[in-house]
Protein backbone atom coordinates (compact mmCIF):
# COMPACT_ATOMS: atom_id res chain seq x y z
CA UNK A 1 0.00 0.00 0.00
CA UNK A 2 1.60 3.53 -0.97
CA UNK A 3 1.81 5.60 2.09
CA UNK A 4 -0.37 8.94 2.38
CA UNK A 5 2.21 11.10 1.77
CA UNK A 6 6.33 10.63 0.80
CA UNK A 7 9.24 13.03 2.01
CA UNK A 8 10.71 14.85 -1.04
CA UNK A 9 13.90 14.75 0.73
CA UNK A 10 15.05 17.75 -1.57
CA UNK A 11 18.77 19.64 -0.91
CA UNK A 12 19.06 23.44 0.00
CA UNK A 13 22.47 24.61 0.88
CA UNK A 14 22.34 27.81 3.51
CA UNK A 15 22.91 31.33 2.49
CA UNK A 16 26.75 31.30 3.11
CA UNK A 17 26.94 27.78 2.03
CA UNK A 18 27.84 26.40 5.48
CA UNK A 19 26.16 23.35 5.61
CA UNK A 20 23.22 21.57 3.60
CA UNK A 21 19.85 21.56 4.84
CA UNK A 22 16.32 19.31 3.76
CA UNK A 23 13.26 20.70 2.70
CA UNK A 24 10.31 19.60 4.90
CA UNK A 25 8.16 22.69 3.99
CA UNK A 26 5.78 20.39 1.70
CA UNK A 27 5.45 17.65 4.10
CA UNK A 28 4.19 20.72 6.91
CA UNK A 29 1.83 21.63 4.63
CA UNK A 30 0.62 18.44 4.25
CA UNK A 31 0.66 16.95 7.53
CA UNK A 32 -1.26 20.26 8.70
CA UNK A 33 -4.15 20.05 6.21
CA UNK A 34 -4.96 16.18 7.32
CA UNK A 35 -7.78 15.60 9.88
CA UNK A 36 -7.71 12.66 12.26
CA UNK A 37 -11.13 11.14 13.36
CA UNK A 38 -11.86 11.64 17.17
CA UNK A 39 -11.42 8.82 19.78
CA UNK A 40 -15.97 7.92 19.21
CA UNK A 41 -18.05 9.16 22.92
CA UNK A 42 -18.84 6.47 25.85
CA UNK A 43 -22.41 5.15 24.88
CA UNK A 44 -24.78 5.01 27.51
CA UNK A 45 -27.17 2.25 27.76
CA UNK A 46 -30.76 3.63 28.71
CA UNK A 47 -32.09 0.43 30.96
CA UNK A 48 -35.65 1.84 31.35
CA UNK A 49 -35.81 2.02 27.31
CA UNK A 50 -34.37 -1.88 27.06
CA UNK A 51 -37.12 -4.56 27.36
CA UNK A 52 -37.08 -8.10 28.32
CA UNK A 53 -40.11 -10.49 27.21
CA UNK A 54 -40.67 -13.62 25.15
CA UNK A 55 -36.52 -14.78 25.89
CA UNK A 56 -35.65 -11.71 23.61
CA UNK A 57 -33.75 -8.28 25.26
CA UNK A 58 -33.82 -5.05 23.50
CA UNK A 59 -31.11 -3.12 24.43
CA UNK A 60 -31.14 0.79 23.96
CA UNK A 61 -28.17 3.16 23.90
CA UNK A 62 -27.72 6.43 23.06
CA UNK A 63 -24.29 8.58 22.25
CA UNK A 64 -23.79 11.83 25.16
CA UNK A 65 -23.15 14.10 21.58
CA UNK A 66 -24.31 13.99 18.40
CA UNK A 67 -21.26 12.14 16.85
CA UNK A 68 -22.20 11.80 13.14
CA UNK A 69 -18.50 9.84 12.57
CA UNK A 70 -19.54 6.50 14.11
CA UNK A 71 -19.74 4.15 11.72
CA UNK A 72 -20.83 0.89 13.96
CA UNK A 73 -21.45 -0.74 17.41
CA UNK A 74 -20.36 -3.32 19.12
CA UNK A 75 -22.40 -5.18 21.95
CA UNK A 76 -21.27 -7.66 23.99
CA UNK A 77 -23.53 -9.61 26.91
CA UNK A 78 -22.69 -12.07 29.20
CA UNK A 79 -24.82 -14.77 31.61
CA UNK A 80 -24.22 -14.30 35.30
CA UNK A 81 -26.78 -15.33 38.85
CA UNK A 82 -25.19 -12.37 40.39
CA UNK A 83 -27.16 -8.95 40.35
CA UNK A 84 -24.96 -5.82 40.11
CA UNK A 85 -21.95 -4.77 37.88
CA UNK A 86 -20.51 -7.20 36.01
CA UNK A 87 -17.79 -9.33 38.09
CA UNK A 88 -14.04 -9.88 37.25
CA UNK A 89 -14.72 -13.62 37.20
CA UNK A 90 -17.55 -15.02 35.92
CA UNK A 91 -18.36 -19.02 34.72
CA UNK A 92 -19.75 -17.81 31.51
CA UNK A 93 -18.08 -15.58 28.27
CA UNK A 94 -18.57 -12.04 27.11
CA UNK A 95 -20.63 -12.48 23.89
CA UNK A 96 -20.18 -10.75 21.04
CA UNK A 97 -22.56 -8.77 18.50
CA UNK A 98 -20.47 -6.38 15.95
CA UNK A 99 -21.49 -4.41 13.14
CA UNK A 100 -24.96 -2.93 14.81
CA UNK A 101 -25.66 0.23 12.54
CA UNK A 102 -28.50 1.34 15.06
CA UNK A 103 -28.68 2.70 18.57
CA UNK A 104 -30.45 -0.39 19.49
CA UNK A 105 -30.08 -4.35 19.32
CA UNK A 106 -32.69 -7.37 20.22
CA UNK A 107 -31.15 -10.41 20.72
CA UNK A 108 -33.74 -13.31 20.38
CA UNK A 109 -34.13 -17.10 20.46
CA UNK A 110 -32.49 -17.06 24.42
CA UNK A 111 -32.53 -19.84 26.80
CA UNK A 112 -32.93 -17.97 30.31
CA UNK A 113 -30.99 -20.19 32.23
CA UNK A 114 -29.48 -17.61 34.25
CA UNK A 115 -31.45 -15.00 36.24
CA UNK A 116 -29.20 -12.09 35.15
CA UNK A 117 -27.32 -10.57 31.61
CA UNK A 118 -24.71 -7.92 31.55
CA UNK A 119 -24.53 -5.63 28.86
CA UNK A 120 -22.50 -3.65 27.42
CA UNK A 121 -21.89 -1.20 24.38
CA UNK A 122 -18.80 0.69 22.52
CA UNK A 123 -19.12 2.84 19.53
CA UNK A 124 -16.63 2.37 17.00
CA UNK A 125 -15.52 5.23 13.47
CA UNK A 126 -13.65 4.16 10.14
CA UNK A 127 -10.33 3.77 12.27
CA UNK A 128 -10.92 3.35 16.21
CA UNK A 129 -12.92 1.78 18.31
CA UNK A 130 -14.43 3.96 21.91
CA UNK A 131 -14.19 2.78 24.98
CA UNK A 132 -16.86 0.26 26.68
CA UNK A 133 -20.15 1.72 28.19
CA UNK A 134 -20.50 1.06 32.16
CA UNK A 135 -22.44 -2.44 31.81
CA UNK A 136 -26.24 -2.54 32.90
CA UNK A 137 -27.44 -5.78 34.33
CA UNK A 138 -31.00 -6.95 33.22
CA UNK A 139 -33.10 -9.53 34.79
CA UNK A 140 -33.41 -12.84 32.67
CA UNK A 141 -35.95 -14.78 35.03
CA UNK A 142 -37.43 -18.12 33.94
CA UNK A 143 -38.50 -21.84 35.20
CA UNK A 144 -35.56 -24.20 35.03
CA UNK A 145 -35.65 -27.28 35.98
CA UNK A 146 -33.82 -30.82 35.10
CA UNK A 147 -35.32 -34.13 34.92
CA UNK A 148 -35.14 -36.28 38.56
CA UNK A 149 -33.46 -39.43 37.68
CA UNK A 150 -34.15 -40.89 40.79
CA UNK A 151 -38.02 -40.56 40.29
CA UNK A 152 -37.98 -42.60 36.93
CA UNK A 153 -39.67 -45.57 36.20
CA UNK A 154 -36.75 -48.44 35.35
CA UNK A 155 -37.40 -48.30 31.70
CA UNK A 156 -37.25 -44.65 31.30
CA UNK A 157 -33.38 -43.62 30.46
CA UNK A 158 -32.99 -40.00 31.55
CA UNK A 159 -30.37 -37.84 29.63
CA UNK A 160 -30.44 -33.92 30.86
CA UNK A 161 -33.98 -32.82 29.80
CA UNK A 162 -34.42 -35.97 27.11
CA UNK A 163 -35.95 -39.31 28.23
CA UNK A 164 -36.18 -42.42 26.14
CA UNK A 165 -37.89 -45.38 26.51
CA UNK A 166 -36.07 -48.40 27.08
CA UNK A 167 -37.94 -52.05 27.07
CA UNK A 168 -34.63 -53.93 29.03
CA UNK A 169 -33.67 -51.08 31.59
CA UNK A 170 -35.64 -53.22 34.56
CA UNK A 171 -34.56 -56.54 33.33
CA UNK A 172 -30.82 -54.90 33.36
CA UNK A 173 -31.37 -53.35 37.05
CA UNK A 174 -32.85 -56.46 38.05
CA UNK A 175 -29.52 -58.20 37.11
CA UNK A 176 -27.29 -55.31 38.43
CA UNK A 177 -29.30 -55.90 41.82
CA UNK A 178 -29.31 -59.43 42.14
CA UNK A 179 -25.60 -59.89 41.74
CA UNK A 180 -24.81 -57.47 44.18
CA UNK A 181 -27.46 -59.30 46.55
CA UNK A 182 -25.39 -62.45 45.58
CA UNK A 183 -22.33 -60.88 46.44
CA UNK A 184 -23.16 -59.99 49.49
CA UNK A 185 -24.45 -62.86 51.01
CA UNK A 186 -20.82 -64.50 50.59
CA UNK A 187 -19.02 -61.62 51.95
CA UNK A 188 -17.39 -61.99 55.59
CA UNK A 189 -18.51 -61.19 59.34
CA UNK A 190 -19.07 -57.80 58.08
CA UNK A 191 -22.38 -58.79 56.81
CA UNK A 192 -23.63 -59.52 59.74
CA UNK A 193 -26.31 -57.81 61.99
CA UNK A 194 -23.81 -56.64 64.47
CA UNK A 195 -22.12 -55.13 61.95
CA UNK A 196 -25.35 -53.53 59.97
CA UNK A 197 -25.60 -50.17 59.63
CA UNK A 198 -28.45 -47.85 61.41
CA UNK A 199 -29.62 -44.47 59.65
CA UNK A 200 -29.60 -41.98 61.71
CA UNK A 201 -33.57 -40.40 62.02
CA UNK A 202 -32.38 -37.39 61.98
CA UNK A 203 -30.63 -38.19 58.86
CA UNK A 204 -33.96 -37.96 55.99
CA UNK A 205 -33.27 -38.97 52.58
CA UNK A 206 -33.56 -35.82 49.92
CA UNK A 207 -35.86 -35.83 47.41
CA UNK A 208 -37.20 -39.67 46.41
CA UNK A 209 -34.91 -42.30 47.01
CA UNK A 210 -34.88 -45.40 44.69
CA UNK A 211 -37.14 -47.34 46.34
CA UNK A 212 -39.58 -44.99 45.47
CA UNK A 213 -38.83 -44.68 42.00
CA UNK A 214 -42.23 -45.26 40.12
CA UNK A 215 -42.51 -48.63 39.05
CA UNK A 216 -45.28 -51.13 37.84
CA UNK A 217 -47.30 -49.60 34.92
CA UNK A 218 -46.26 -45.85 36.01
CA UNK A 219 -43.74 -44.87 33.20
CA UNK A 220 -43.43 -41.81 34.98
CA UNK A 221 -40.17 -39.78 35.62
CA UNK A 222 -40.82 -36.44 37.87
CA UNK A 223 -39.03 -32.67 37.60
CA UNK A 224 -36.72 -31.70 40.11
CA UNK A 225 -37.54 -28.08 40.83
CA UNK A 226 -41.10 -27.83 43.40
CA UNK A 227 -43.71 -25.29 42.28
CA UNK A 228 -45.08 -23.67 45.66
CA UNK A 229 -45.84 -19.39 44.03
CA UNK A 230 -45.47 -17.71 40.87
CA UNK A 231 -46.06 -18.36 37.20
CA UNK A 232 -44.22 -20.65 35.27
CA UNK A 233 -44.01 -22.22 31.29
CA UNK A 234 -41.91 -25.01 29.88
CA UNK A 235 -42.64 -26.94 26.91
CA UNK A 236 -42.23 -30.63 25.63
CA UNK A 237 -41.34 -32.32 22.31
CA UNK A 238 -42.50 -36.10 22.35
CA UNK A 239 -41.77 -38.43 19.58
CA UNK A 240 -45.33 -38.74 17.54
CA UNK A 241 -45.55 -42.74 16.77
CA UNK A 242 -45.07 -42.82 20.95
CA UNK A 243 -47.36 -45.58 21.69
CA UNK A 244 -48.30 -43.17 25.06
CA UNK A 245 -47.31 -39.84 26.38
CA UNK A 246 -48.68 -37.47 29.08
CA UNK A 247 -47.33 -34.37 30.81
CA UNK A 248 -48.45 -32.33 33.39
CA UNK A 249 -47.74 -31.96 37.08
CA UNK A 250 -48.41 -33.75 40.25
CA UNK A 251 -47.87 -33.77 43.88
CA UNK A 252 -44.61 -34.74 45.44
CA UNK A 253 -46.58 -37.55 47.55
CA UNK A 254 -47.99 -39.11 44.54
CA UNK A 255 -47.37 -43.21 44.82
CA UNK A 256 -45.09 -44.57 43.09
CA UNK A 257 -47.62 -47.07 41.69
CA UNK A 258 -49.89 -43.89 40.92
CA UNK A 259 -50.36 -43.58 37.21
CA UNK A 260 -50.16 -39.68 35.87
CA UNK A 261 -54.22 -38.66 35.75
CA UNK A 262 -56.11 -41.71 37.83
CA UNK A 263 -55.28 -40.04 41.45
CA UNK A 264 -56.30 -36.43 42.49
CA UNK A 265 -52.46 -36.30 43.18
CA UNK A 266 -52.14 -35.01 39.67
CA UNK A 267 -53.37 -33.04 36.48
CA UNK A 268 -52.02 -33.77 32.58
CA UNK A 269 -52.67 -34.44 28.64
CA UNK A 270 -52.89 -37.90 28.05
CA UNK A 271 -52.04 -38.90 24.23
CA UNK A 272 -52.59 -42.78 23.39
CA UNK A 273 -51.44 -44.32 20.31
CA UNK A 274 -51.95 -47.60 20.95
CA UNK A 275 -54.78 -50.06 19.68
CA UNK A 276 -57.57 -46.68 19.91
CA UNK A 277 -55.92 -43.27 19.73
CA UNK A 278 -57.14 -40.70 22.26
CA UNK A 279 -56.25 -37.31 23.22
CA UNK A 280 -57.59 -36.50 27.02
CA UNK A 281 -57.18 -33.93 29.48
CA UNK A 282 -57.09 -36.52 33.16
CA UNK A 283 -57.47 -35.66 36.94
CA UNK A 284 -58.63 -37.80 39.34
CA UNK A 285 -59.69 -40.97 37.14
CA UNK A 286 -62.07 -38.62 34.89
CA UNK A 287 -60.93 -37.78 31.54
CA UNK A 288 -61.84 -35.55 28.69
CA UNK A 289 -61.89 -36.07 25.08
CA UNK A 290 -59.83 -33.48 23.69
CA UNK A 291 -61.35 -32.80 19.58
CA UNK A 292 -58.25 -31.66 17.96
CA UNK A 293 -55.38 -32.72 16.44
CA UNK A 294 -52.04 -33.13 18.62
CA UNK A 295 -49.89 -30.78 18.66
CA UNK A 296 -45.42 -31.29 17.86
CA UNK A 297 -44.94 -29.37 20.54
CA UNK A 298 -46.67 -28.65 23.75
CA UNK A 299 -46.62 -25.73 26.17
CA UNK A 300 -47.70 -26.23 30.07
CA UNK A 301 -48.65 -23.04 32.22
CA UNK A 302 -48.84 -22.69 35.34
CA UNK A 303 -50.54 -20.09 37.83
CA UNK A 304 -49.76 -22.05 41.20
CA UNK A 305 -51.34 -19.15 43.60
CA UNK A 306 -54.30 -19.15 41.22
CA UNK A 307 -54.34 -22.70 41.27
CA UNK A 308 -54.25 -22.50 37.07
CA UNK A 309 -52.81 -24.82 34.85
CA UNK A 310 -53.40 -25.17 31.00
CA UNK A 311 -51.76 -26.63 27.87
CA UNK A 312 -51.01 -24.60 24.56
CA UNK A 313 -49.94 -25.47 21.23
CA UNK A 314 -46.47 -24.17 21.64
CA UNK A 315 -46.49 -23.10 18.46
CA UNK A 316 -49.62 -21.38 17.43
CA UNK A 317 -50.31 -20.75 21.05
CA UNK A 318 -53.85 -22.04 20.98
CA UNK A 319 -55.17 -22.85 23.82
CA UNK A 320 -55.55 -27.18 24.60
CA UNK A 321 -57.11 -27.64 27.47
CA UNK A 322 -57.26 -26.07 31.49
CA UNK A 323 -57.77 -27.02 34.80
CA UNK A 324 -58.71 -24.66 38.25
CA UNK A 325 -57.99 -26.20 40.63
CA UNK A 326 -56.37 -25.49 44.11
CA UNK A 327 -53.42 -26.40 45.15
CA UNK A 328 -53.31 -27.99 48.84
CA UNK A 329 -48.68 -28.86 48.09
CA UNK A 330 -46.25 -27.87 45.90
CA UNK A 331 -46.26 -29.71 42.30
CA UNK A 332 -43.35 -30.64 40.04
CA UNK A 333 -43.21 -30.95 36.35
CA UNK A 334 -44.44 -35.12 35.70
CA UNK A 335 -44.01 -36.93 32.30
CA UNK A 336 -45.08 -40.37 31.17
CA UNK A 337 -43.63 -42.43 28.41
CA UNK A 338 -44.35 -45.50 27.11
CA UNK A 339 -42.42 -46.89 24.03
CA UNK A 340 -41.08 -43.48 22.80
CA UNK A 341 -39.03 -40.44 23.65
CA UNK A 342 -39.28 -36.52 24.37
CA UNK A 343 -37.55 -33.80 25.01
CA UNK A 344 -38.45 -30.91 27.66
CA UNK A 345 -37.86 -27.10 26.84
CA UNK A 346 -36.89 -25.39 30.02
CA UNK A 347 -35.45 -21.27 30.51
CA UNK A 348 -38.46 -20.03 28.87
CA UNK A 349 -40.44 -16.94 29.85
CA UNK A 350 -44.68 -17.13 29.83
CA UNK A 351 -45.23 -15.92 26.51
CA UNK A 352 -47.05 -12.81 26.17
CA UNK A 353 -49.35 -14.33 24.09
CA UNK A 354 -50.11 -16.79 27.11
CA UNK A 355 -50.85 -13.92 29.47
CA UNK A 356 -53.09 -12.37 26.63
CA UNK A 357 -55.23 -15.84 26.57
CA UNK A 358 -55.20 -16.05 30.11
CA UNK A 359 -56.61 -12.72 30.75
CA UNK A 360 -59.19 -13.39 28.50
CA UNK A 361 -59.95 -16.72 29.28
CA UNK A 362 -60.23 -16.40 32.75
CA UNK A 363 -63.83 -16.98 32.92
CA UNK A 364 -64.24 -19.54 30.55
CA UNK A 365 -61.85 -21.56 31.16
CA UNK A 366 -62.40 -25.34 31.86
CA UNK A 367 -62.39 -26.87 35.18
CA UNK A 368 -62.19 -30.10 36.76
CA UNK A 369 -65.43 -30.78 37.25
CA UNK A 370 -65.90 -30.74 33.58
CA UNK A 371 -64.03 -33.80 32.94
CA UNK A 372 -66.79 -36.88 32.64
Amino acid sequence: MAPAFRLSLKAKASDNMSHLMVDFSQEQRILHSLKFLPVPSIPEIDASECLVADNCVTVVWRTPEDDGKIDHYILEYRKTNYEGPPRLKEEHPWMVKEGIKEQEFTLSGLKFDTKFINFRVKACNKAVAGEFSEAVTLETSAFNFSLDAATAHQNLKVEDHSVEWDASGGKVQEIKVRGKENRSRTASPANSPARSIIQSPKRMPSGRSSRDRFTAESYTVLGDTLIDSGQHYWEVTFESDSKAFIVGVAYRTMGKFDQLGKTNASWCLHLNNWLQVSFTAKHNNKAKVLDMSVPERIGVYCNYNEGHLAFYNAKTKQLIHSFKTKFTQPVLPAFMVWCGSFVVQTGIQVPSAVKSLQKRNSGTSSSNASLT
